[in-house]
């Protein structure tokens, strides 16, 4: 039996400046997939994600665990000059280096990115910040729910007659930037095994969301149209909502095209409803919206979720059941593709974490460790990668400068 081939970015080392979530998670994936992940936290209490959230026995969050995955951890002081001398000792062995602090923080700590390439030349430096590195606004600060709030999302969320409200996860424009964050150092990679260059990778925290909102700017952009709150529902398609079945279940359902609706009409043994004079048009059901949603809310309502379910898919209808997360632990397709990933801890015992995605058929990525304890590997790293000696470990550490 042949052995297992190396991960993708096996030898690729990753210096994680950053705190909290966008630009960590962009170096988590990059983990993933077999990068060497080193994490530099300061020594008095590292990153704040540490102890944001559910709390485990260990003093570490779950968060911590789940979104530190994949990385070794060593403390050091950037704002120290032995601190800086030391981290530059680091970048000089790194391809990809990942921070998140507001535009113009590396420079007050002189490591700006001329003094950085100066020591790697080749260097691939990623900088995720609320606004990005440039504009009027890059000296704001900012979180996910602001992004949210700035990019539009939030405008579009929550019912038409309400306000705007949180489009689930408030962490959802830090996850959709880190993923960007990273395909742009995947990108900057190939260009520097081709070309030999570095360069570095500019996202604004919000500028992920905006790339997601399908044809909002298009739209407005040639007409001036401006999409509002619409609960559950979408714009250019109807019957395509959320509708509660008598058990009190809630089930998602997509009819995007004219041919969905016919399968969904036979489901619900009304032909009459795509008669030309009817709804047999999107143009049709969209005019007449509300009547089209109260008929199938009424259906859904007077049947039970799972015979719901069963008829629409021996329809051929796009359904699916608005899952809570105990609905997904339970879920039998979950757990045949093993989206969850049940990892027994030595420090907090069994943790269940989201799998690596994507899934690649030959190199797959895999979840090696959980979010390292706080300097977790100070002495691998600078005694084994740098080759300081003990005494001078001790003096650092006594400074506070790790």
């Amino acid at each position: 039996m042949s052995a297992p081939l190396p991960l993708p970015l096996t030898g690729v080392r990753v210096l994680d400046i950053a705190t909290m979530l966008a630009a960590p998670f962009c170096a988590a994936l990059l983990g993933d997939f077999g990068a060497d992940v080193l994490k530099v936290e300061m020594p008095d209490g590292g990153d704040p994600f540490r102890t944001f959230g559910t709390m485990t026995e260990t003093g570490a969050s779950l968060n911590w665990l789940n979104d530190g995955r994949n990385k070794q951890s060593v403390t050091l002081d950037l704002r120290k000059a032995a601190g800086v001398e030391l981290f530059k000792r680091l970048v000089a062995d790194c391809d990809i280096l990942v921070e998140n602090f507001r535009p113009g923080t590396l420079e007050r700590w002189g490591l700006g990115p001329e003094v950085l390439t100066a020591i790697k030349p080749d260097l691939i430096l990623v900088r995720i910040s609320a606004y990005g590195q440039a504009g009027p606004y890059r000296d704001r600060p900012g979180y996910a729910r602001i992004a949210h709030a700035f990019a539009g999302l939030a405008y579009l969320a929550g019912e038409a007659d309400g306000p705007p409200v949180t489009p689930g996860s408030t962490s959802l424009a830090d996850y959709i930037s880190g993923l960007y964050a990273a395909l742009g150092a995947l990108l900057a990679y190939i260009v520097r095994e081709r070309q030999g260059i570095g360069q570095t990778v500019d996202v604004a925290l919000y500028e992920g969301v905006l790339r997601m909102l399908d044809e909002l700017a298009p739209a407005y952009g040639r007409s001036g149209f401006v999409r509002e709150r619409m609960g559950a529902d979408t714009v250019n398609a109807v019957p395509h909502s959320h509708y509660q079945t008598r058990d009190g279940h809630w089930i998602a359902l997509a009819c995007s095209s004219d041919k969905m609706f016919a399968r969904l009409a036979a489901v619900m043994q009304r032909p009459d409803l795509i008669a030309p004079a009817r709804f047999a048009r999107t143009e049709q059901r969209v005019a007449a919206r509300a009547e089209v949603n109260g008929i199938v809310a009424d259906w859904m309502a007077s049947h039970d979720r799972d015979e719901v379910m069963a008829r629409c898919l021996a329809g051929e209808v796009p359904a699916g059941p608005v899952n809570s997360i105990a609905d997904i632990f339970a879920d039998p397709h979950i757990a045949a593709r093993g989206s969850l990933l049940h990892v027994h801890d030595a420090r907090a015992g069994e943790v269940v974490v989201p799998n690596v995605v994507p899934r690649l058929s030959a190199t797959p990525g895999r979840l090696r460790n959980l979010g390292p304890d706080l300097g977790q590997h100070n002495h691998e790293v600078y005694a084994g990668r740098l080759g300081l000696d003990a005494e001078t470990l001790q003096r650092l550490r006594e400074d506070g400068v790790i």
